[in-house]
């Protein structure tokens, strides 16, 4: 079944090069969590309840860490490779708690690209307004795929 118009793909392992690099600042407001709390049925005090989370170290609710690696795989699957990639390893270290209403910037890295394996590995660090370090990730990402399909169109836009 196919919905919708075909979409354009992202980068095959072909275009990718080490260093190549994404910058994106995403803001954590209410309608994104949540969205994220009612999709997945998470009720934890911790990231909804302002009198709980007093009580504890964080002293304000915090953004549930799941839904700060949905945001790199978004930014994989929409910028870097784009789409058609598919994360296949996600190794992460949440360094400090992220707090509702906080502006983070992304930054994305090509690290290694392995074309035996047909994968790149993709390093990112998280900071906050005030510029602490809040994530470390490294990711390995298969680009998307060239199908025959693919280069039949392309053959026919150069023929053209």
């Amino acid at each position: 079944m196919n919905i919708g118009k075909p979409r354009r793909l992202g980068k095959t392992i072909e275009d990718i090069e080490e260093g190549d690099s994404l910058s994106l600042t995403e803001s954590i407001e209410d309608k994104e969590l949540l969205l994220y709390l009612g999709l997945t049925n998470d009720a934890n005090p911790l990231y909804i309840q302002h009198d709980y989370a007093q009580k504890t170290e964080y002293g304000k609710p915090i953004v549930p860490s799941i839904m700060l690696m949905g945001i790199i795989t978004s930014a994989i699957s929409k910028h870097l490779p784009g789409p058609g990639s598919h994360v296949v390893n996600f190794s992460v270290n949440f360094v400090e708690p992220v707090f509702h209403y906080e502006t983070l910037t992304f930054k994305f890295e090509v690290i290694k690209v392995d074309k035996m394996k047909d994968v790149v590995t993709i390093s990112i660090e998280v900071v906050n307004e005030e510029e602490d370090r809040v994530l470390d990730a490294v990711v390995m990402v298969q680009p998307p795929q060239v199908t025959i399909t693919d280069l039949e169109e392309k053959e026919g836009e150069i023929n053209e």
